[in-house]
C-alpha cells in the first residue's frame, strides 16, 4: 500500500495489522482520485472508518489542506498516527478514535462542512444512506462536495439520491463497488 500521486507520491503506508480492516487497493485508490481530483487546491476532508488511512492521506498528499480521521479501532487509529507522523503530515489532521454515527455527531456540533468525504466502512455492516442523511440533514458538505462510498457489489447505491448526484459508478476487481456522488444545488434539479 502507497501514495498514488502528489508531494509523497510512491512513499509507502503502514498498514493497520489483523484482519479488522480492508484497505483500498492501490489500483482502486489510483482510479477513483483521478475522478475525484485528481489534485486539490486545499480543503477539509473526513475519512470516516478510516483504517490505515490511506484514502485521507491521498487526499493530503495531492493537496487537501486538512483531513479528519475517524475510526473506532485501536490499532487502527495507532496505524494512522503512525503513517501521518512519516510523511510529516500531523499538522494537517486531526485523528478520533470513536464510532462514526457518534463522531458524525460531535464534528456537526463544530459546524464544520467538507470538500471530500471517504466512506469505506466494513461491507454489509453500514447504512449508507443514514449515513449520507445525517451528512446532509446537519449541512455537513460544501457545494460541489464530493462523497465517495466504497462497497461490495451486492449493495446497490442510487444515482440520484437528494442533492447528491452519482458521477462515477464502478466495479474494481469483481468483488469492490464505488459510487462517487457531488452535490448538486437543489434549484439544479428540480
Amino acid at each position: 500500500m502507497r501514495v498514488i500521486a502528489g508531494i509523497h507520491k510512491g512513499r509507502v503506508l503502514k498498514s493497520v495489522a489483523g484482519e479488522s480492516t480492508r484497505p483500498t487497493s492501490d489500483k482502486v485508490k489510483e482510479a477513483v482520485f483521478q475522478i475525484m481530483g485528481p489534485f486539490f487546491t486545499g480543503g477539509l476532508a473526513l475519512d470516516l472508518f478510516a483504517g490505515s488511512g490511506s484514502l485521507g492521506i491521498e487526499a493530503l498528499s495531492r493537496g487537501m489542506s486538512k483531513v479528519i480521521f475517524v475510526d473506532k479501532h485501536p490499532k487502527a487509529v495507532q496505524t494512522i498516527k503512525t503513517n501521518l507522523k512519516t510523511l510529516q503530515f500531523e499538522s494537517q489532521a486531526e485523528v478520533y478514535r470513536n464510532d462514526a454515527e457518534r463522531a458524525l455527531k460531535a464534528i456537526a456540533k463544530r459546524e464544520l462542512q467538507f470538500d471530500l468525504v471517504l466512506l469505506d466502512p466494513p461491507y454489509k455492516r453500514k447504512d449508507y444512506m443514514k449515513l449520507l442523511d445525517y451528512l446532509l440533514d446537519n449541512q455537513m458538505l460544501h457545494k460541489n462536495a464530493t462523497v465517495y462510498c466504497e462497497h461490495d457489489k451486492s449493495t446497490i447505491l442510487p444515482d440520484i439520491y437528494k442533492s447528491l448526484h452519482a458521477i462515477k459508478q464502478a466495479e474494481y476487481g469483481g468483488l469492490v463497488q464505488v459510487t462517487i456522488y457531488q452535490t448538486v444545488e437543489s434549484e439544479e434539479y428540480e
